[in-house]
C-alpha cells in the first residue's frame, strides 16, 4: 500500500511546495517510513483516503467532516499575522480607507463554504458587526478570491495571511491595488493529518521528522521558502474554536454568507 503524502493547502508557488514535500520524504526515510508525494485534485477525497500518511487540511473540514482522520501537528509560519502556531485571515478590499462596516450590503467572495480562513472567519467577523452581503461569490480559491476583488466582480474578501505573505513574495501584481483593511482573530494553523488507520508509532515518526524539518540547518531554505519557522503537536480540541465561531454567528442570525 502507498503511503500517500501531500502539501496542497499553501501551494501557490509548486518549485517551493515540491522542495518541501521531498525534503519530508527524505526524512522519513531516514526513519524507514516510504511517502509517495501526490498533488490531489480532489481533497475531500484525498484527505479520507485511507491510504494516507500525511497532508494538510484546513480547521472547517477537519471539524466538520473529517471525524476519523488524526492530527499530526501544524506548521508555524513567519507571516504577518501568524503568531506561534497561529493565524489569522486578512479582510481585503481595493478601498484601502475602508473598514468593514463600510461593506454591508456589497459583495464579497470567499474561496469555499468548507473555508476556515476565507469563509468560516468571515461570517464570524460580519456577524458580530452586524454586516451582512447583498451577494456572495464563490470563486475556489484565495487567488481567484484576489483577482475576483482585482476585477471589480466582488468588494471584500478573508484571505489567509499565510497566503497573502506567499503571494507578496511570490506573485506580487495579484496583490497589486489591494489593501488589507482588517483582520480576523486568530486560529490554530492548519492541520496536518494522517488517516485513522495509522499507527501510534508511525504518528510518533511522523512528528518526529516534522520536528526534524524545522529544526535541520539542512532544510533552512526549504522551509524558509515555504515561510515555515516551526512545528507544533496539536489534538482536536484545539479545533473546538472553529466551530465555536460558527455557533455564535448562527445566534446572531447568521448561518451563511
Amino acid at each position: 500500500m502507498n503511503n500517500l503524502l501531500a502539501l496542497p493547502m499553501y501551494a501557490l508557488h509548486p518549485p517551493a511546495t515540491r522542495a518541501l514535500m521531498q525534503a519530508v520524504v527524505t526524512l522519513l526515510a531516514q526513519h524507514d517510513t516510504e511517502a509517495q508525494p501526490v498533488w490531489p485534485d480532489d481533497l475531500l477525497v484525498h484527505w479520507r483516503d485511507d491510504r494516507l500518511l500525511l497532508s494538510q487540511t484546513c480547521g472547517y473540514p477537519l471539524v466538520s467532516q473529517l471525524p476519523a482522520v488524526q492530527l499530526v501537528g501544524t506548521f508555524h509560519y513567519q507571516a504577518a499575522g501568524c503568531s506561534g502556531r497561529d493565524y489569522r485571515s486578512w479582510l481585503v478590499a481595493r478601498d484601502k480607507q475602508a473598514t468593514l462596516a463600510d461593506f454591508n450590503g456589497q459583495r464579497a467572495v470567499a474561496n469555499s463554504p468548507d473555508s476556515q480562513s476565507g469563509y468560516n472567519a468571515l461570517r464570524f467577523v460580519a456577524a458580530r458587526q452586524g454586516v451582512t452581503f447583498s451577494q456572495l461569490l464563490l470563486s475556489g480559491g484565495h487567488r481567484q478570491s484576489l483577482a475576483a476583488l482585482r476585477d471589480s466582480q466582488a468588494d471584500i474578501a478573508a484571505i489567509d495571511c499565510v497566503s497573502w505573505a506567499l503571494l507578496a513574495r511570490y506573485a506580487p501584481d495579484e496583490l497589486r491595488g489591494l489593501h488589507i483593511i482588517g483582520e480576523t482573530p486568530a486560529a490554530p494553523g492548519l492541520p496536518l493529518i494522517t488517516a485513522a488507520s495509522t499507527s501510534a508509532a508511525r504518528l510518533e515518526t511522523l512528528r518526529t521528522a516534522l520536528h526534524q524539518l524545522v529544526n535541520d540547518p539542512a532544510f533552512r531554505s526549504v522551509c524558509d521558502d515555504n515561510l515555515i519557522s516551526g512545528f507544533s503537536p496539536v489534538q482536536r480540541d484545539d479545533y473546538q474554536d472553529v466551530l465555536a465561531w460558527e455557533q455564535q454567528a448562527a445566534e446572531l442570525g447568521v448561518t451563511r454568507l
